[in-house]
């Protein structure tokens, strides 16, 4: 039983694997402050309420947030007696190649997305990601993850419009009527909506016209449903490509040991 960990700068998701299908998943908030204990009280009753019974013997970890590293190995130590896998580190292999400038750290959750695409899809691909940020991540014909580009997240760009404008109120993302808004609400959905359809759409097509071939856009994270509703702008969707990923670099690291 293998337990995956995807650790984002807002929420950590935890996915019990027992090698055909995950038994179940839970997210909670990142907090780096929440010690071993405290994950495992909550995980271990989130598992009994639903019914999950697993023994996990293996543990891996992706964390773009390095302080919450710490406490997750403690927990995969003191509570499954297992030394987790973490993503990025050396001992880490990676199925693919990674093709950037050199002293340049590319995100855990950006090479994991990159193996499960290449596992799912193939080579030539654009994976948007909408989450704290909204990343697009380039992978090549083989796999080899070759850069990409890296905006504001949309809930991101929400809170920044409210913070900075004090008559503009804080509101949910959702797919507006019409472009022209006719209130203060309407207004900003409709800017935050077709502003970032616009941003999706254009940094694709440059990326094509920069690598002269098609590619297919895949997306994912929690926004990716909303912008889904867009006729043309992905030609796949993902709601588990991370954890997918976590899945392959665990047996590439098992099989390769």
């Amino acid at each position: 039983m293998l337990l995956a960990i995807d650790c984002g700068n807002t929420n950590t998701v935890f996915s019990i694997w027992d090698g055909a299908r995950f038994l179940g998943t839970w997210r909670t908030s990142t907090e780096w402050q929440r010690t071993s204990d405290q994950y495992y009280v909550w995980l271990s009753t989130l598992m009994k309420f639903q019914g999950v019974e697993a023994d996990i013997t293996d543990v891996i970890i992706s964390s773009t947030v390095p302080r919450v590293v710490f406490n997750l190995r403690v927990l995969a130590d003191r509570y499954f007696d297992t030394r987790p896998i973490v993503v990025g580190k050396p001992d880490c292999l990676l199925p693919v190649d990674v093709r950037v400038d050199e002293g340049t750290a590319v995100g855990p959750d950006r090479l994991v997305n990159t193996v499960a695409g290449h596992d799912l899809y193939g080579g030539d691909l654009i994976i948007v990601d909408f989450g704290t940020a909204t990343t697009f991540d380039v992978v090549d014909t083989d796999g080899a993850y070759i850069g990409g580009v890296i905006a504001p997240g949309v809930n991101l760009s929400l809170e920044a419009l409210h913070n900075a404008a004090a008559a503009l109120p804080h509101v949910d993302i959702s797919k507006p009527q019409s472009v022209i808004g006719t209130n203060t609400v309407s207004c900003i959905q409709s800017g935050i909506f077709w502003g970032y359809v616009g941003l999706v759409r254009e940094i694709c097509a440059r990326i094509k016209a920069e690598r002269g071939r098609e590619m297919r856009v895949i997306a994912t994270g929690g926004l990716a449903p909303l912008f889904q509703q867009t006729v043309d702008l992905f030609d796949a969707y993902q709601d588990d490509l991370t954890m997918h990923g976590l899945t392959v670099i665990y047996n590439y690291n098992k099989d390769t040991a």
